[in-house]
């Protein structure tokens, strides 16, 4: 019988004992055993929990957690042969959206016991281990860092939205960029996003074209200067191409460099990192395998 562990994130589900039954039926009912059960904790996110996982023998690691949870357990088991179960359980779960992942919990471990595999890009960023969504340095980490978890647990992806419209005014960042080793470019940015994934929260698709296992991070520079630019860029993004996207320019690259003139917020799959001047990322092309539906 495959061998399955389940590493939950008690902040993120209402009621852990009703959830812990939904799993351990949904996967009694595919015949599958007992799983290893492994809860995180404030002090360790995931990724103590998904070694203890993988040296007890689990082929398949179901992470019921937000992306949070879902990029510590994926710094672990990137470049192994463990498939990752994704059972949305956080705010953004802006992966499990992008792969199709059921919200309802039997759906979703039906995802896990179905077969589907497939492998997907991890990101690396320097000094803070891996990312499965993307990383940014600017507005979108101020936004992350001011909204209360409280906040995120009551309202969802919603909750962002007063810190978001309290950031727009912050002053642009003088930044230079640099893809795969290239030259520098120079620009003036609200933010930087450096995506495995395109929708943001809410669902916005800022990135069409960035797939989850194509071996490339897409680069989101922002720049508007003023709330007019931010609107202006907002709508555009909102009805792709047929807007008026001024103040977002894109690009690939399977390594990027930030540098800015003076620290600056960052944050990685909705987590607050340090504030630094750099922010550097690389892809892992295909080192995770998660369970998708099948086709």
């Amino acid at each position: 019988m495959t061998r399955s562990a389940v590493v939950i994130n008690p902040s993120k589900v209402l009621d852990l004992d009703a959830r812990r039954r939904e799993l351990r039926d949904a996967l009694a009912a595919a015949g599958w055993p007992e799983p290893l059960w492994l809860e995180t904790t404030l002090e360790d996110p995931g990724s103590g929990m998904a070694e203890e996982a993988a040296a007890a023998g689990a082929e398949v690691v179901l992470v019921c957690g937000g992306d949070g949870t879902v990029r510590a357990v994926a710094d672990v088991l990137a470049g192994s042969d463990v498939a990752v179960a994704l059972i949305p359980s956080g705010t953004g779960n802006l992966l499990a959206n992008d792969l199709g992942i059921p919200y309802d919990v039997a759906e979703a471990v039906a995802v896990a016991v179905g077969g589907g595999r497939r492998r997907i890009d991890v990101g690396v960023v320097e000094g803070a281990g891996a990312f499965t969504v993307m990383a940014g340095m600017g507005f979108d980490a101020a936004m992350v860092g001011e909204t209360p978890d409280e906040a995120k647990r009551r309202f969802g992806w919603a909750a962002y939205a007063a810190s978001g419209l309290r950031n727009l005014t912050r002053r642009r960042m003088a930044v230079r960029i640099r893809l795969d080793g290239g030259r520098w470019m120079h620009r003036r940015a609200g933010s930087v996003l450096v995506a495995n994934v395109g929708r943001l929260r809410g669902g916005i698709r800022l990135l069409p074209d960035a797939e989850p296992g194509d071996g490339y991070l897409d680069i989101a520079v922002l720049s508007p200067s003023h709330l007019a630019d931010w609107l202006r860029l907002a709508g555009g993004v909102l009805v792709w191409r047929s807007g008026d996207t001024h103040g977002l320019e894109t690009f690939r690259a399977r390594a990027v460099e930030v540098l800015a003139a003076r620290e600056e917020p960052r944050e990685i799959d909705g987590d607050v990192i340090p504030p630094d001047r750099r922010l550097a990322a690389r892809v892992r092309p295909g080192a995770l395998i998660v369970c998708v539906p099948q086709v």
